[in-house]
């Protein structure tokens, strides 16, 4: 991306924040600036300061921060850095959140359970936080818990291009529940392949098992695709499950989100599974798994914000 315009450049400023400064510094260098400069600091007891070292004032400010885990360490940062941007008089604070904590805690199951992505998106702009870019949310209902505009980019396109020339002719695409049928499906057209639905119970907190399975598997080599991976649990009970249906032992799994907690890696790490791609919404600097190929999101997100900084156009694609 060429700096032919130079005007919206001397407008804004983007900051980095702790999650995941090298995801930060490749928009920013794709955007053709500078990161700004911020210390942010931990004290002992492991409350964080954050001091911004140059001016923002009447400047548009971009904050990037996924709050992947330690998640409340990395929301709580997100808020002060927010705070700090406000308190120095910056004329617009966007949070560019590619990985959005507590999305899954979308709804309630019981009568006395907090909504915590509604209370995460209140307290963003309580602090003055006027737009959210991110990617590939969990549920897109969490976008109507801002009064913010939130622009939700996509990494299927680009996910579907690192896995095309690797993929076999026959492969399937694997929705491993009915909550990602609509990301199986964009999958299956961008790769001009067929969708396979798993239908699942829930037996309690922990356990699910399969009830029935909505396409063919018999033969066939499997694409299994999810918005996050974080203990590959269900990815793992989905390989399992799969091969007992007749596929070949030929399995690809595909996220936006490679969180990998709890020994993720190791449970897929599996003669069946051939690769994991995940994006870079996530650092993964302290992974250890060679199956494991990581597609970076920055020039997307650069491209994004570059429409939006020019002209304000809506940024979802």
């Amino acid at each position: 991306m060429q700096r032919s315009r130079t005007s919206c450049h001397e407008d804004f400023r983007i900051f980095a924040g702790s999650a995941n400064p090298a995801l930060a510094a490749a928009i920013a260098r794709t955007l053709n600036v500078d990161l700004g400069g911020a210390v942010i600091d931990r004290f002992p007891d492991g409350e964080v300061a954050v001091q911004l070292t140059e001016t923002v004032r009447r400047k548009h400010v971009l904050i990037v921060q996924s709050t992947a885990p330690p998640v409340n360490d990395h929301l709580v940062e997100l808020l002060v850095f927010a705070d700090a941007c406000r308190r120095a008089a910056a004329e617009r604070i966007t949070a560019v959140v590619p990985y959005f904590g507590y999305a899954r805690a979308d709804k309630r199951h019981g009568r006395r359970e907090p909504i915590t992505a509604r209370v995460v998106a209140d307290v963003l702009q309580t602090v003055g936080i006027a737009h959210v870019v991110t990617m590939d949310l969990h549920t897109p209902q969490i976008e109507g818990f801002f009064h913010a505009p939130v622009d939700t980019l996509t990494a299927v396109p680009i996910l579907c291009d690192a896995l095309r020339d690797r993929l076999p002719s026959d492969v399937v695409v694997v929705s491993p529940d009915r909550g990602r049928v609509s990301l199986a499906t964009s999958y299956a057209q961008c790769l001009g392949a067929e969708v396979v639905v798993m239908h699942k119970r829930r037996d309690d907190a922990t356990h699910t098992h399969v009830t029935h399975m909505v396409g063919e598997v018999s033969g066939r080599a499997c694409l299994i695709v999810d918005d996050m991976i974080s203990t590959g649990g269900t990815m793992a009970h989905s390989v399992n499950t799969l091969l007992a249906r007749g596929a070949r032992p030929e399995m690809y799994v595909a996220a936006t989100h490679g969180l990998l907690v709890s020994d993720a890696c190791a449970r897929l790490d599996t003669p069946a599974v051939r690769a994991i791609f995940v994006t870079d919404t996530i650092e993964m600097s302290d992974q250890n798994c060679a199956k494991l190929h990581v597609v970076s999101i920055a020039g997307l997100v650069a491209s994004a914000l570059q429409r939006f900084l020019e002209d304000g156009s809506t940024m979802v694609g």
